[in-house]
């Protein structure tokens, strides 16, 4: 088998034109198409939906259902709100600062930037109460290969201590300094 990408990422929406209307004029998200239906085709239950498809670039797609007889929405109450999250890239610091110059003026709170050490990330809420977060990379190749190198030893050591490992205790140490540098 030889994947060959995310075809589209699906999310419920409260409102198929509200969140089509925030992803155009807030990222700039071109609305590729809409699939409508009485009924749900893989189950042919009686149950009306609009379905939405936005452009988030390098052919990645974001789809979103509108559910009109389905109970209000709601979010997992047992995980916290900043961990589930849709992330999406942008190219430079200045774009991510202009994004958020924009969001905010259309009276959005923004939290960050934040400096993750490889990358900078704001993140705010869309009209359905989905997380998003932008970033922009800003990690050397020998940082990623060093990642790399160490996410398997995280991953076992975190497996049998549920403790947060050290081995890229560097990562925090340089965003910590370029904070203090800046």
């Amino acid at each position: 088998m030889s994947l060959q990408g995310i075809h589209h990422v699906a999310y419920r929406c409260n409102d198929a034109k509200e969140t089509v209307d925030f992803y155009r004029s807030m990222l700039g998200m071109d609305f590729k198409l809409a699939i409508a239906e009485d009924r749900v085709p893989s189950t042919q239950a009686p149950d009306p939906y609009m379905h939405v498809f936005l452009d988030a670039g390098m052919d990645n797609v974001l789809a979103f259902f509108e559910l009109p007889n389905s109970p209000a929405m709601g979010r997992d109450p047992a995980t916290p709100a900043w961990v589930q999250h849709i992330a999406f890239k942008v190219e430079t610091l200045d774009e991510l600062l202009a994004i958020q110059a924009r969001l905010e003026e259309a009276g959005l709170e923004v939290v960050g930037p934040i400096d993750h050490g490889i990358f900078d990330s704001i993140y705010f809420f869309d009209p359905n109460g989905h997380r998003l977060e932008l970033t922009v990379n800003k990690g050397t190749a020998e940082e990623l290969n060093r990642l790399h190198t160490v996410a398997q030893e995280m991953l076992d050591e975190w497996s049998r201590t549920k403790r947060a490992p050290n081995h890229a205790a560097w990562l925090h140490e340089k965003a910590r300094k370029e904070v203090r540098s800046g």
